[in-house]
C-alpha cells in the first residue's frame, strides 16, 4: 500500500506498454470487502422482511399483506393471516405529510380495491358483502358498518374515491389524483394555474415523438462533433479569443462611458438635496470602481493572451489528434452509454436497498399517529450511513473505470508507431488490462475523491438545514469550507485522471503514478493552463452549439402548434437532454485530450527524434515540435552572437564546448527559460498595472495603503509561485526533445 515514499526507483524510466504488473492489491481487497458489506446489507433487509414489507406492503399494525404473520409483542391486531388480503388500502389517502413525504393515514390489508365511488356507510357494507373486502378496521364486522359508533374513526373517510392497485407494489391508489393537490403544489411551485399545467402536460404528450426525435438528433450531433472538431478547432479558438477580447474591451468602454456621462451630466443642477447629492456621489464612485476593475481585468487578460498565444497551437494540434483517435477507435463513442448504463443499474439497486432499509428493523409505535412503523435502532442505524458511503465510493469507482479505460486505449494508440498494427479492439484490450491489473488503483483513486466529497455533502446538508437560522459569520464559514472542498475535489479529479494515464503507460501504483504525472504537469505548467483554459472554452462552445442546434430544430418542428405555451416544457426537456448528452460525449473528448497531452509531454521529454529515440507522436504534433525547434534555433543563434560579441570585446577567445552536459544544460535553459522569462514579464506588468490602477482610483491618502497592499501581494504570492516554478524546473532532467541538433553536435 506504499505511497509516494515507496521503495520503487526514484528516477522514473518510462517504458510504455512494456511491463505489466498488478497495482494496489491491498486496495482491491479493501474495496472487495466493502462491496461484500454492501451486499450483506441487501441480504439483511431480505432476511428480516424489509424487502417483503416494501414490495407487498404492511398495515398499521405491522402485518405484511399477502402473508401469514407472527404476533408482535405489545402491538394489537398483529399476527393476522393476510394470505387473501394482498392490497394496501388507506383510510384517508389524501392526508399527505408534505414535509415527511408520506401518507399520515391508517393502512389496512384488503382483498380488493374499490373501483367505484362509495358515498355512504351502506355502500361500504354492500362492498364488503359482495366482494369480501372489508374497508374498515379489522375488529369491525362488515355487516354492522352503518350502525357502529366507531365508524367515524375506524372507517375510511367518505366519499371513498375509486382506486386501482399500483403494479408490483400493490397499493390502492385513487384514480383521480386531485386529492394530492397539496403535495403537487409543494413539488410544482412554479405553476399556480391548473389550466397552465394541463396545457404543458398536453404539449408534452402531443409532442412525444418530436421529443424523442430531437433527443436522437442531439446524440447524433454530439458524435459527429467529436469527429469534426479537429477541423474546426482552430477557427473556434480564434473566434473565441476575438469574442473574449472584444467583449472585455466593449464592457470596459461602456463602463467608462457611463462614468464620464455621470460626471458630465449627473451634477447639472445645483438645487439637489443633500441626500440626493450624497447618493449621486456614491454612484459616481461605484462606476469608477467598476470601470477601473474592468480595465485591470482587460489589461491582465490581454497580457495573458499575449504570453500564451504560442501555446494555443499545441491545443489545436491536440484537438486535431483527438479527432483522429475517435476515427481509429470508434468504440470510444460507446463509453458514455456503457458508463451511464452501469451507473443506472447501480443507482436503481442502491435506491431499492435504501427503501428496503426504510421498512427494516424493529417495530416502533409512532407517538403522534399511534401507527406501527419499522425503524433501525442501535448499531443497525449505521447501516444507512454505510450505504450512503457506498453510493459515493462505487459511483466514483465506475467513473474512474471509464477514465482508466479511455486512458488505456489512448495510450495504446499514441505509443503504437504503426497505426495499422493497433489491436483489433483497443477498448476491449484496455478493459481487460484494467480488470486484470489495475482495479486496485482505480479503487484507491475513487476512495480519495470520496474522502473529499462526503465532507462537502455533509456541510451542504448542514447549510440547508440551518438556512435562515445561522448567523452571517457561520453562513460565510460554511460556504467557504464547501467552496474549498469543491476546488480540492476538482484538483484531485484532474490529478487522478492523469495518474490513471500514467498507470496505463507504466503500470505503476496510484501514488507513484500521481507523483510522476504531477512532475510532468509542473514541468509544463503554462501549457497545462493554456490547454485547460482554451480547451474548456472550445468544448463549452461545442455544448452550446449542440443545445442551440437542437433547440432550433425543435422550434421548427413544433411550429405547427400555434399554442406557443405548449412549446415550453418540450423545449426545456429537449435542451436539458441535449446538454446532458453533449456533456457526456465531450467529457470523453476532454479525457482524450488530457491523456494525449501527458503522452506528448513524456514523448518530448525522453525522445529527441534521433535513431533509437524516435518520437511516437502524430504528424500534427510533430509539426508543432518542428516549429518550436525553429524558434529555439533562432533564439540560440541570437544568444551565440551576443556571446561572440562579448568575448571579442573582452579580447577573449570564444569558448566552444564539446561537452554533452553543457549542451543539454543550454537546451534546458532554452526550454524552460522562455516560460520563465514570460512569467517574469507578466509579473512586472501585473505590478505596474496594479500601481497604475491604485493611482487612478484612490486619493492621495489611500494611495500609499493600496500600493503597500499590491507590493505585499506581489511579494507573498507572485514571487513565491514563480520561485517554486523555477525550482521545480531546475530539478527536472534535461529535455533534448525540441533541440536534437545540439545533441548530435555533442555526440560528434
Amino acid at each position: 500500500m506504499g505511497c509516494c515514499g515507496s521503495a520503487e526507483r526514484t528516477k522514473r524510466e518510462w517504458r510504455p506498454l512494456e511491463d505489466r504488473s498488478c497495482t494496489d492489491l491491498p486496495w482491491l481487497l479493501l474495496f472487495t470487502v466493502f462491496c461484500v458489506g454492501m451486499g450483506s446489507i441487501c441480504s439483511f433487509t431480505i432476511v428480516t422482511g424489509g424487502a417483503a414489507r416494501l414490495v407487498f406492503g404492511y398495515d398499521s399494525y405491522g402485518n405484511t399483506c399477502g402473508r401469514r404473520n407472527e404476533l408482535i409483542e405489545g402491538v394489537r391486531l398483529s399476527g393476522l393471516d393476510h394470505t387473501d388480503r394482498k392490497f394496501i388500502f388507506f383510510l384517508d389517502p389524501c392526508n399527505v405529510d408534505v414535509v415527511q413525504r408520506k401518507i399520515k393515514s391508517t393502512a389496512l390489508c384488503v382483498s380488493l380495491c374499490p373501483t367505484e365511488e362509495l358515498k355512504t356507510y351502506q355502500d361500504l357494507k354492500s362492498f364488503a358483502m359482495l366482494n369480501g373486502s372489508e374497508l374498515c378496521s379489522y375488529e369491525l364486522a362488515g355487516h354492522k358498518y352503518p350502525g357502529l359508533p366507531e365508524r367515524f374513526s375506524k372507517c375510511p373517510k367518505l366519499p371513498v374515491p375509486p382506486s386501482k392497485p399500483l403494479p408490483v407494489f400493490n397499493r390502492c391508489t385513487p384514480v383521480d389524483i386531485s386529492c394530492y393537490a397539496k403535495f403537487a403544489e409543494a413539488v410544482v411551485t412554479f405553476v399556480s394555474d391548473n389550466s397552465v399545467l394541463h396545457r404543458l402536460i398536453a404539449g408534452v404528450a402531443a409532442s412525444k415523438e418530436i421529443i424523442i426525435g430531437l433527443c436522437v438528433l442531439a446524440l447524433v450531433l454530439s458524435m459527429i462533433l467529436m469527429v469534426i472538431i479537429r477541423y474546426i478547432s482552430a477557427v473556434l479558438v480564434w473566434i473565441l479569443t476575438a469574442m473574449v477580447v472584444l467583449g472585455s474591451l466593449a464592457g470596459t468602454s461602456v463602463l467608462w462611458w457611463l462614468y464620464i456621462d455621470h460626471r458630465l451630466y449627473g451634477n447639472y443642477t445645483t438645487n439637489q438635496v443633500k441626500e440626493e447629492a450624497e447618493l449621486n456621489t456614491e454612484n459616481g464612485q461605484a462606476l469608477l470602481v467598476y470601470a477601473g476593475a474592468a480595465t485591470a481585468f482587460t489589461i491582465i487578460l490581454l497580457l495573458l493572451m499575449l504570453f500564451m498565444r504560442k501555446r494555443v497551437a499545441l491545443t489545436i494540434a491536440l484537438f486535431h489528434v483527438a479527432g483522429k483517435v475517435f476515427i481509429h477507435l470508434p468504440l470510444l463513442a460507446l463509453q458514455p452509454f456503457v458508463t451511464f448504463f452501469a451507473l443506472l443499474l447501480f443507482w436503481i439497486y442502491w435506491i431499492l436497498v435504501l427503501l428496503f432499509l426504510g421498512t427494516s428493523g424493529n417495530s416502533v409505535q409512532n407517538e403522534e399517529t399511534g401507527l406501527t412503523e419499522f425503524r433501525l435502532t442501535g448499531p443497525l442505524q449505521y447501516l444507512t450511513w454505510y450505504h450512503a458511503v457506498g453510493l459515493v465510493w462505487i459511483t466514483e469507482f465506475i467513473l474512474a473505470c471509464q477514465q482508466m479505460t479511455v486512458a488505456g486505449a489512448v495510450v495504446t494508440y499514441y505509443f503504437t508507431r504503426d497505426k495499422n498494427r493497433l489491436p483489433v479492439t483497443p477498448i476491449l484490450s484496455s478493459v481487460l488490462r484494467l480488470v486484470r491489473y489495475h482495479m486496485g488503483t482505480v479503487a484507491k483513486g475513487a476512495f480519495i475523491i470520496t474522502l473529499v466529497k462526503i465532507p462537502r455533502l455533509f456541510l451542504m446538508y448542514i447549510h440547508n438545514q440551518l438556512k435562515g437560522k445561522e448567523n452571517a459569520c457561520a453562513r460565510c464559514l460554511l460556504k467557504t469550507c464547501i467552496c474549498c472542498l469543491w476546488c480540492l475535489e476538482k484538483c484531485l479529479n484532474y490529478l487522478n485522471q492523469n495518474a490513471y494515464a500514467a498507470t496505463a503507460i507504466n503500470s505503476t501504483s496510484f501514488c507513484t503514478s500521481a507523483r510522476d504525472a504531477f512532475v510532468i504537469l509542473v514541468e509544463n505548467a503554462l501549457r497545462v493552463a493554456t490547454i485547460n483554459a482554451v480547451g474548456d472554452f472550445v468544448l463549452f462552445l461545442g455544448k452550446v452549439l449542440i443545445v442551440t442546434s437542437t433547440a432550433f430544430a425543435g422550434v421548427l418542428l413544433l411550429n405547427y402548434q400555434r399554442d406557443y405555451a405548449e412549446w415550453l416544457l418540450p423545449l426545456i426537456i429537449v435542451c436539458l437532454f441535449s446538454f446532458l448528452v453533449a456533456h457526456c460525449f465531450l467529457s470523453i473528448f476532454e479525457i482524450v485530450v488530457d491523456v494525449l497531452f501527458l503522452c506528448f509531454a513524456i514523448d518530448t521529454k525522453y525522445n529527441d527524434g534521433t535513431p533509437g529515440k524516435e518520437f511516437f507522436m502524430d504528424k500534427a504534433l510533430m509539426e508543432f515540435v518542428e516549429s518550436s525547434r525553429r524558434l529555439g534555433r533562432a533564439v540560440e543563434r541570437g544568444r551565440s552572437r551576443v556571446k561572440e560579441a562579448v568575448s571579442e570585446g573582452a579580447g577573449m577567445k570564444p569558448m566552444v564546448s564539446d561537452s554533452r552536459g553543457d549542451l543539454l544544460s543550454e537546451e534546458v535553459e532554452l526550454e524552460h527559460g522562455g516560460e520563465w522569462e514570460e512569467l517574469q514579464e507578466f509579473q512586472v506588468y501585473y505590478l505596474l498595472v496594479g500601481v497604475l490602477v491604485d493611482w487612478v482610483l484612490t486619493e492621495q491618502n489611500g494611495f500609499v495603503l493600496c500600493l503597500s497592499e499590491d507590493v505585499v501581494l506581489f511579494l507573498c504570492v507572485c514571487l513565491p509561485t514563480s520561485t517554486l516554478f523555477l525550482f521545480v524546473s531546475l530539478l527536472q532532467a534535461p529535455s533534448p526533445a525540441l533541440f536534437p541538433s545540439s545533441s548530435k553536435s555533442a555526440s560528434s
